[in-house]
């Protein structure tokens, strides 16, 4: 156990941690240079393309080192992004150290301070690593000084890399063997092991990511999950270098995966303890819980013969991705589909994107929603996440609404701006330091619902691309919410509605509904787009009809057959009107979910 070191790779996204993994997996030779390609650790296409990763991965090296001696390095990459929080947790608890990288010409940046705080509550050593030091714009002598002042940590063992020239990964390495601390455990003890992630093999079953805390396992065992008391006999043990490698057993202190013919990844929960049926150990791993979502949306095929397919899909959807909670659900415009809960607004991304690509599905989502707490007259406190099933307003006592603390780091001209976004968005209690004398952190607290909109977005527009967003999630507040509705010729259209802060109301309505108005194709009739709250309607727009000049073959003469030409169009057309059905279009439900003028 002397010489094995298990530690992950922590940062902001896109400061070079998927560039960095590829040249330590390089320097240790488990991949011919035949068979390598860039972001090597990143399976899906989608993390490729938008360069992030969504899926934590790990990674086995061998190293050796300039004192000789062989060590065994345990990489467990981790996601970046806020939305997978939990599994970064997970992740980190598998570790006893980290490497926190930080881009040479960005600095320390929001996720740097979350993640780095992250480590710590783990009890993490960490090794500061100070990326991308052959760009132009590098300043590492201003970096240093962010790591000592910001980040309190000591600069004078920060690392200087660049992963993609491969400068400085040697020293990397080195520093990891160096300053990181073996792990402890005892390899005789009872087996305990925790599960930090599992993915799907559609020939072997779930194949679980552990780590051996105590004991030891091997083929043969028979293994019970805590959390569940769910119990497997294990068919292989092994460790990964990009590939699975076989191994006659692993004990206390290594990184690996088992194989026991479990069906389904829901079974195996991320954060869950591992110990033997037969001789279990005192108390599970602290720290476990069920991922909950945040975000809820609905999600209906384009074509309604599609949804036996969009069933299939999504059930194989959900053995590569545990955190996705779905249920069945319908809509008088858009027929059968299924209610769905995400981790957050990228998560809600990735699987609209992967059904598309990965299932050839064709879909439409509805405005994305949080969960409120609705009280009503009767006593009950129910949670609802779907606009179908707010009840009657004069049925309730109160709503309350999820708020989260938002940590906003910009250079400090952009303070004005991003202050005025917040307070849009009726943010409260805020405050902020300077981290240096240009930059700013901005904490606020903001209702969840105006940041699942287009939050992200703004922000990033009005501070130029340099705010970089963090939040979690702290409770639940009294508001004052409003059902809006919307009518398309008289018919309310169920798919349309929304739940907003009162005060929001009117502007949300006005917006969408000259938005839908651009996307409804003209008809023979006119038709009314109408925002409304209950029976009041608070916006409108007129679609106006196509006509055709009736009066054209009256030249001259008397103006009463003129009239009386018209008086016919117009009693043709109220005939129509009355039975003319309107088809929406996928993009007028696209349209309704961007609040803002474009």
């Amino acid at each position: 156990m002397e010489n094995i070191r298990n530690f992950s790779i922590i940062a902001h996204i896109d400061h070079g941690k998927s560039t960095l993994s590829d040249r330590l997996i390089q320097k240790a030779g488990i991949i011919s240079d035949r068979e390598f390609h860039d972001q090597i650790l990143d399976s899906m296409d989608i993390e490729k393309e938008r360069g992030i990763t969504i899926k934590s991965q790990t990674v086995c090296l061998p190293y050796k080192a300039k004192d000789g001696k062989e060590y065994i390095l345990n990489l467990i990459d981790t996601p970046g992004h806020v939305d997978f929080t939990y599994e970064v947790s997970r992740a980190l608890a598998s570790c006893e150290g980290a490497l926190l990288l930080v881009d040479a010409s960005q600095g320390v940046e929001a996720q740097t301070l979350a993640n780095m705080y992250l480590a710590m509550e783990h009890d993490l050593e960490i090794i500061p690593v100070i990326n991308k030091i052959d760009l132009p714009s590098a300043d590492i002598e201003w970096v240093k000084s962010q790591i000592n002042d910001d980040l309190g940590l000591d600069a004078d063992l920060a690392v200087l890399a660049s992963a993609k020239e491969g400068i400085g990964i040697e020293e990397v390495l080195e520093s990891v063997v160096k300053y990181l601390p073996p792990p402890k455990g005892d390899p005789d003890a009872p087996l305990k092991a925790l599960i930090f992630d599992s993915h799907y093999d559609p020939y072997r079953g779930t194949v679980v990511h552990i780590r051996i805390l105590d004991g030891r396992l091997k083929p043969g065992d028979t293994i019970m999950f805590m959390s569940n008391k769910a119990s497997y006999r294990v068919e292989e043990v092994g460790i990964f270098q990009i590939i699975k490698v076989p191994k006659k057993e692993i004990k206390a202190g290594e990184v690996g995966y088992i194989v026991a013919g479990i069906k389904t990844v829901s079974d195996t929960r991320c954060g869950d303890t591992i110990t033997l049926k037969d001789r279990p150990c005192a108390e599970p791993m602290d720290g476990f819980k069920d991922a909950k979502p945040v975000v809820f949306s609905s999600i209906y095929p384009i074509a309604s013969d599609d949804y036996e397919e969009l069933a299939a899909s999504i059930e194989k959807l959900k053995l590569n991705d545990a955190s996705l909670i779905y249920e069945k659900d319908s809509s008088a415009a858009l027929g059968f589909g299924f209610r769905c809960g995400f981790l957050g607004l990228l998560h809600l991304e990735v699987v609209q994107e992967r059904l598309e690509r990965e299932f050839d599905q064709s879909l439409i989502l509805t405005a994305p929603s949080v969960q409120y707490e609705v009280s009503t007259t009767d006593g009950i406190t129910a949670i609802i996440d779907n606009p179908a099933l707010y009840p009657d307003p004069t049925n309730i006592t109160m709503t309350k609404e999820p708020f989260i603390k938002a940590s906003i780091i910009m250079p400090d001209r952009y303070m004005g701006p991003v202050m005025k976004l917040c307070m849009e968005r009726r943010g409260t209690n805020n405050n902020y330091q300077y981290l240096t004398n240009s930059r700013i952190e901005l904490t606020i607290e903001l209702p969840l619902a105006e940041v699942v909109y287009d939050f992200y977005d703004r922000l990033k527009s009005v501070s130029q691309g340099y705010g970089s967003f963090d939040y979690e999630i702290i409770d639940y507040r009294e508001t004052d919410v409003v059902k809006l509705d919307f009518l398309i010729n008289g018919e309310r259209v169920d798919a349309l509605s929304m739940l907003v802060h009162k005060s929001r109301a009117e502007e949300r309505a006005r917006i969408a509904c000259s938005k839908l108005k651009d996307e409804i194709p003209r008809q023979m009739f006119k038709v009314a787009i109408q925002g409304a709250v209950g029976a009041k309607i608070i916006a409108r727009e007129t679609l106006s009809a196509f006509r055709k000049d009736v009066t054209a073959k009256c030249y001259g003469g008397d103006i009463s057959r003129k009239r009386k030409l018209l008086d016919k169009q117009k009693k043709g057309k109220k005939r129509m009107k009355m039975v003319g059905k309107i088809e929406l279009p996928q993009s007028a439900f696209l349209a309704v979910l961007k609040s803002e003028e474009d």
